[in-house]
């Protein structure tokens, strides 16, 4: 796996890093509006591992992972000024994922706390179903957080306590839906670094 320090400012969907670093971040939680895709720099390149050209599945992990990178994109967006507004978040993120977000937007806006700094990804797709009638991926992703950082709305930097790994195992769940592949679940495993 190859690192990955494109993502822009911030934490991660719900229950990700803003939650368990900063234990009442706050955001707004509003229905994100549709903006601009996110630049082709802020995302990451699939790992050449999970995408071989020889796989026949290799055009559908590209896609799964695009969308995975997507996401974060706006996440970033959201979380630099813990607001969905003037997001593209709705077209990555649904159920559960989306849920989490909104859930840490909320707590970052309660405690007037923001993202800044870069958050590091290794994701692949470890597992693919293409031949159901709707179509599953999972992720696992390696979350590097030495880039990142919280601050309050002040200025004043909020520090990561003391026992958060700074490399750490996530995995996220994807469906394709009509329009494209969604980001339907993400779940952080601190328990388990990288």
């Amino acid at each position: 796996m190859t690192t990955v320090r494109r993502m822009r400012a911030v934490a991660l969907c719900g229950a990700v890093p803003l939650a368990l670093l900063m234990a009442g971040c706050g955001g707004g939680g509003g229905d994100a509006k549709p903006s601009e895709a996110a630049p082709a720099a802020s995302q990451p390149a699939p790992a050449s591992s999970s995408a071989t050209p020889t796989d026949p599945d290799a055009a559908q992990k590209r896609a799964v992972l695009t969308a995975y990178a997507s996401m974060w994109a706006e996440q970033m967006k959201a979380y630099k000024v813990a607001d969905a507004t003037g997001t593209d978040l709705k077209r990555y993120a649904a159920l559960t994922a989306l849920s989490k977000l909104r859930l840490d937007l909320a707590q970052m806006k309660k405690s007037g706390t923001r993202g800044t700094g870069t958050l590091g990804h290794e994701p692949e797709v470890t597992e693919l179903n293409t031949g159901g009638k709707l179509p599953t991926a999972i992720l696992q992703d390696c979350i590097d957080l030495s880039q990142w950082k919280a601050v309050r709305t002040s200025g004043e930097p909020v520090p990561l306590p003391s026992n958060q790994p700074r490399r750490y195992l996530a995995t996220a769940k994807a469906e394709k839906w009509p329009d494209g592949w969604m980001i339907t679940d993400y779940t952080p495993n601190e328990a388990r670094t990288c």
